[in-house]
């Protein structure tokens, strides 16, 4: 392992809006955070595969009284947005570093009320398409975390793995489809991002794909 991620691996250990094994508060926040993590009372707002936590620090910034958590198992990518955060004194960030698969061990019935999943692998193989965080076997584990009414966000660069999923939200009876794009950056909702980008959106930008978006909920 690299000094330098060492390094960082140690600054997680001590930031407190880094939440991790081996922090006593890893085994007690599932339904307290709110409580024990924010110390308030406002809407929990959840990015998956959040990388270098761009999106999830972005959003923070523009949306003060909410609170952002960014989750992925990378504990070198959740420094970035930590390090930021910190730097810039966001208060309203905190970044879970956990698989996604495990997910459901951290938050309580309807404690989620906005979730975000921002350029997921497309694990693109037939076999593999459990992995997909927006496959069946991820949205029986999202459904009831979320509050009634709670919006699902969903963009991607990768054909692929949105139009399987577009398919799969349009043939369930549970899934209230609010809107969806081919080209994002031609849409009604790009002002709605702030211009908010991650590090991959800008790359595949800049290559010329189309990024593609939907939103949902689910039906109570």
């Amino acid at each position: 392992m690299s000094r330098k991620k060492l390094v960082r691996f140690k600054e997680n250990e001590a930031n407190p809006n880094v939440v991790q094994e081996g922090k006593e508060i890893f085994e007690k926040i599932k339904g307290n955070w709110n409580k024990l993590q924010f110390q308030n009372d406002n809407p929990i707002v959840v990015e998956l595969a959040c990388g270098r936590g761009e999106f999830t620090v972005g959003l923070a910034r523009v949306y003060p009284n909410q609170n952002f958590i960014g989750v992925d198992i990378k504990g070198s990518r959740i420094w970035k947005g930590s390090s930021t955060a910190t730097a810039e004194g966001i208060q309203n960030v905190s970044f879970l570093r956990t698989q996604i698969e495990l997910l459901e061990r951290f938050f309580e019935k309807g404690e989620i009320s906005e979730l975000w999943i921002t350029f997921p692998d497309p694990f693109p193989r037939d076999g593999d398409e459990k992995r997909r965080l927006t496959s069946p076997r991820f949205l029986e584990m999202y459904k009831p975390m979320l509050k009634d009414g709670g919006t699902v966000h969903f963009k991607t660069d990768n054909t692929g793995l949105f139009d399987y999923s577009l398919e799969l939200f349009q043939s369930r009876e549970d899934v209230d489809l609010l809107g969806h794009t081919h080209d994002f950056y031609q849409s009604e909702w790009k002002d709605d991002h702030f211009g908010i980008q991650t590090r991959y959106e800008k790359m595949f930008s800049e290559k010329g794909e189309k990024i593609k978006y939907l939103k949902f909920k689910f039906k109570g």
